[in-house]
């Protein structure tokens, strides 16, 4: 065969697979093709080992673009928590979930405590683990999604907002209980909540205990109906501990 001909050859597998949308074989087949022939293997060998390329390729770029639309503000994972400094907070259990069988129940994580506890830093870290699973995440707090609401119903795309999330397999709502709301907030944060009951999950970090969270929904009605929703087949942490920004504090008075 000559160069002529694996050229040619070449030039059609690269136009197959740019056809057939296969940009991980386009890039590694060639070396792939040239590894074969110095060790002896056959062509299956060879089509494993492109298919496998391409498949690690897609995976890559799956977890990358989803990664991107969870809109995580900043990379946390579970390896990096120290579970040792929140003893209130049953490690093995948190760390189950991050298999997503809550997620396929259309189950809730909730978690409770004070402010510095690391309640954020679960929340993304979990994200990002179930993103890694196959899941599809979106992290917001309380006031941008109470925001991002009233916007969409002022422009007259409710409904369409609504739906969006519906797309998502768990919603990280951070730091519900720091700001109240005014009624139409509350109301259109309710409706958020009500439109996932058991169609999508959501995990959700408050500095309050249930009993103080009409602070921030106003109606007693409408917070008690909302609480029932949210408790019902969901996993709740009560975190307890000291402030791991104060910790640190404490960390950097002590070495200076």
């Amino acid at each position: 065969m000559t160069q002529v001909d694996d050229a040619a050859r070449q030039t059609a597998i690269s136009a197959y697979f740019k056809a057939f949308c296969m940009p991980g074989a386009l890039r590694t087949y060639a070396a792939i093709a040239r590894e074969a022939e110095e060790t002896g293997q056959g062509y299956l060998a060879f089509l494993e080992s492109v298919l496998a390329q391409e498949m690690q390729s897609r995976e890559h770029n799956r977890i990358a673009r989803h990664l991107a639309e969870a809109r995580l503000p900043y990379p946390k994972t579970l390896d990096g928590f120290d579970f040792s400094a929140l003893p209130s907070l049953n490690r093995l259990q948190f760390l189950a979930l991050a298999r997503g069988e809550f997620v396929r129940e259309k189950e809730n994580v909730l978690l409770i405590g004070n402010s510095g506890l690391g309640k954020t830093h679960l929340g993304i870290a979990l994200a990002h683990a179930l993103v890694h699973e196959g899941f599809r995440a979106r992290f917001t707090t309380a006031t941008a999604l109470s925001q991002e609401l009233l916007a969409a119903q002022a422009e007259m795309r409710l409904a369409r907002a609504l739906r969006g999330f519906s797309r998502f397999d768990l919603v990280v709502v951070d730091e519900l209980g720091y700001v109240p709301f005014a009624r139409d907030g509350a109301e259109l944060l309710f409706q958020f909540f009500a439109e996932r009951y058991e169609r999508g999950s959501v995990l959700v970090t408050s500095n309050l205990e249930f009993s103080r969270w009409t602070e921030v929904f106003g109606d007693s009605g409408m917070t008690s109906a909302l609480i029932d929703r949210l408790v019902h087949r969901a996993h709740i942490f009560a975190l307890t501990g000291e402030s791991y920004r104060f910790r640190q504090a404490q960390s950097r008075e002590a070495a200076s």
